[in-house]
């Protein structure tokens, strides 16, 4: 699929699409229950539905109505051995589950497509075999486990993927005896950690706070709270923040928590540096454009808010430097790079090092080809960044957009945006 977007006005109101790192983990826990539960999330994309099936693999029955999640859970005692995952190309899909079957002790293979099996994995690894699993296939499309976790002490680093901890966070309290957890290094997304604390605080189980070493009580059981609502992503809106401040155009974003958990919740604060006008009037976020300006931004704990706010840089004046941002190279792309090259060949001035980006800001950019390099983000930030372009931008493997938000470029189109979508 390509995608072909031209500078437009928009205007309106646009629904955040519901946060799948929260989509994710209501459904691993609600499989996990006591009771059937529900599960309210308007939309659907890849990721969620490659959780979906994965559980499913496992023994869940789960239903989904294109609103509502209908989970019948597993039988944590006999779970359903020798399938098949389907993991897709979701990273939070694989690391979570991999954990979860050793922790039930059915033995499953995990297939992975894309750049997926090229993604880092030995901690999580390490970790599992020296808790009794035996782990085959590391590195390629299919990996195997087999055998069933133990009770016990487990390391991870903190500063490669908070979605090795969410995985053990969400494992460990199975186990029949107590474990323990211990965080080396800096804990970088925490943000991402409290979502998981929060799902499972909501199924009844106890879990300490976040720290460098966590102490879990095991032989807990998931309670069902019965019908939970997945908030919008703020990953997702802060594409439509980044479009109001390149397009010019004022807009009403609805769905979001003004309090959420999600670390990408800091768009809000970055934006509003930057010149962008926000306020809440009642559930709904008003965003109004205002004269952009260069700042500095840590990607550290907001890897995902890389590229929209990139693209913003690229027409606020003056020098933006993104910094922290190494983990972007272990993305859906090389991410650091992409965002790079794919700002760079629309005409912006930018300048990619080891683990941070230079942006010197322009009044337009130029336009022209582009590919989305199979990273949903980089599609978006590549349509974004055509709202403020001379020349249209077309977008090849636009198609990648599926794998979080399936509705963005009619969405774009509903706002009055021109878009002109060709399937290939």
């Amino acid at each position: 699929m390509q995608a072909l977007v031209k500078a437009s006005q928009l205007q309106g109101s646009v629904q955040a699409p519901p946060a799948k790192a929260i989509a994710h983990r209501y459904l691993i826990c609600a499989s996990l229950a006591d009771q059937p539960g529900e599960i309210v999330c308007p939309a659907n994309s890849a990721d969620i539905a490659a959780t979906a099936a994965c559980l499913q693999a496992l023994g869940a029955r789960i239903s989904y109505d294109g609103t509502l999640f209908r989970v019948l859970p597993l039988d944590a005692a006999c779970p359903a051995s020798g399938g098949v995952l389907p993991c897709g190309e979701s990273g939070s899909t694989l690391r979570f589950l991999l954990p979860l079957a050793c922790a039930l002790g059915a033995e499953s293979s995990f297939a992975l497509a894309g750049r997926l099996p090229e993604r880092p994995m030995a901690p999580l690894y390490t970790a599992l075999t020296a808790g009794g699993i035996s782990i085959n296939g590391q590195g390629s499309p299919l990996i195997t486990c087999s055998g069933r976790l133990r009770a016990g002490h487990y390391q991870l680093p903190g500063d490669i993927s908070s979605q090795f901890i969410s995985g053990l966070l969400l494992a460990l309290p199975l186990l029949r005896g107590n474990s323990s957890l211990s965080v080396g290094g800096e804990m970088q997304s925490r943000g991402y950690l409290e979502l998981t604390r929060d799902a499972i605080s909501r199924f009844g189980l106890c879990l300490p706070p976040l720290g460098g070493k966590m102490e879990i009580s095991g032989g807990q059981q998931y309670r069902s709270p019965g019908r939970l609502v997945v908030e919008g992503d703020w990953s997702a809106a802060a594409f439509w923040l980044a479009a109001i401040a390149i397009s010019g155009c004022p807009l009403r974003i609805l769905g979001l928590e003004r309090a959420s958990l999600q670390g990408d919740r800091a768009a809000y604060a970055v934006l509003e540096r930057m010149g962008l006008r926000l306020d809440w009037r009642g559930d709904a976020l008003l965003a109004a454009p205002g004269d952009l300006c260069a700042t500095e931004i840590d990607a550290a704990d907001i890897p995902d808010l890389v590229p929209p706010l990139a693209a913003v840089a690229a027409f606020a004046k003056g020098e933006t430097r993104i910094v922290n941002a190494a983990r972007l190279r272990l993305k859906e792309s090389d991410r650091l790079a992409a965002v790079a090259a794919t700002l760079a060949a629309l005409g912006a001035d930018i300048s990619e090092q080891e683990d941070s980006l230079l942006i010197r800001g322009k009044a337009r950019l130029a336009g022209g080809d582009v590919s989305s390099c199979n990273d949903h983000r980089i599609a978006m930030m590549a349509a974004i960044a055509a709202l403020g372009c001379a020349a249209p931008v077309r977008i090849k493997s636009a198609q990648a957009i599926n794998k979080s938000y399936p509705r963005f470029f009619a969405d774009l189109s509903a706002l009055g945006g021109d878009v002109q979508v060709e399937e290939r």
